[in-house]
């Protein structure tokens, strides 16, 4: 589904991301991960458009994407969380997933009809809203959802979009340990109906969920594998440790 070739992109003098060479297959779940500098967040904002490639190429489902921008990629089909809570504070949690599903229809403009009369975009987000529990807290504004809730309703907006690829960027930042295992069993849920690219620090989280995984280090690729396959590694060892014993 996604294939990147020779990525790279520089900063002055800095390379953070340094050639590297990633696929993402179709339905699986794959995660992205490393020690702190890696690379990994300069990466996703490669795959989502967030920044320009200073080399190398993005393909999305056999689409060369990459002097495409983000909202491009995300009609295309790709869907983005952040490390940090992305949502609309001051609207209900409601208008939050609303405007989501309302951005893929040809009303997204339809500036003097009122928002309410979208039967379709209504449904949508309400499906979503229950997919994610969330219905009860419709009519809260987003600011007053916990920590945990609002990290809900960030990728319930993001699949109301209705994404093929979803990049979810380190989703249990900041989360209690009890939100942390709830997100965990949601993405675990997502997995079996979209494709994920996970970038977490979490490593039980990804060794139970990954079936993939890519590790970088300084910008590149240094390992790639199946969990048991990165576990035994020796040099992902030395990246994270500092040492091969």
């Amino acid at each position: 589904m996604l294939r990147t070739r020779e990525l790279t992109k520089r900063f002055g003098a800095h390379v953070a991301v340094d050639g590297v060479d990633l696929e993402i297959r179709r339905g699986a779940l794959h995660a992205i991960i490393g020690p702190n500098g890696a690379g990994k967040t300069t990466l996703f904002n490669l795959l989502s458009g967030e920044l320009r490639p200073s080399a190398g190429t993005i393909a999305f489902g056999g689409r060369d994407v990459t002097r495409l921008d983000a909202t491009s990629r995300s009609q295309l089909g790709m869907g983005r969380s952040f490390q940090r809570t992305n949502v609309f504070p001051n609207l209900t949690v409601f208008e939050n997933v609303r405007l989501a599903a309302q951005s893929r229809t040809g009303d997204s403009f339809a500036l003097w009809r009122s928002a309410a009369a979208l039967a379709g975009v209504n449904e949508r987000a309400e499906h979503v809203l229950d997919e994610f529990g969330l219905l009860g807290y419709r009519s809260q504004l987003a600011s007053e959802l916990a920590g945990g809730d609002q990290r809900l309703l960030e990728l319930a907006i993001t699949l109301a979009t209705e994404p093929e690829l979803l990049l979810l960027d380190e989703p249990s930042q900041g989360l209690s340990p009890e939100d942390a295992r709830h997100l965990i069993d949601r993405i675990g849920t997502l997995a079996a109906r979209y494709t994920i690219v996970l970038i977490e620090h979490n490593m039980p989280l990804v060794m139970r969920l990954a079936e993939e995984i890519t590790v970088m280090n300084f910008g590149r690729v240094l390992a790639h594998g199946t969990p048991d396959e990165i576990r035994a590694n020796a040099d992902v060892r030395a990246a994270y440790l500092g040492t091969r014993a």
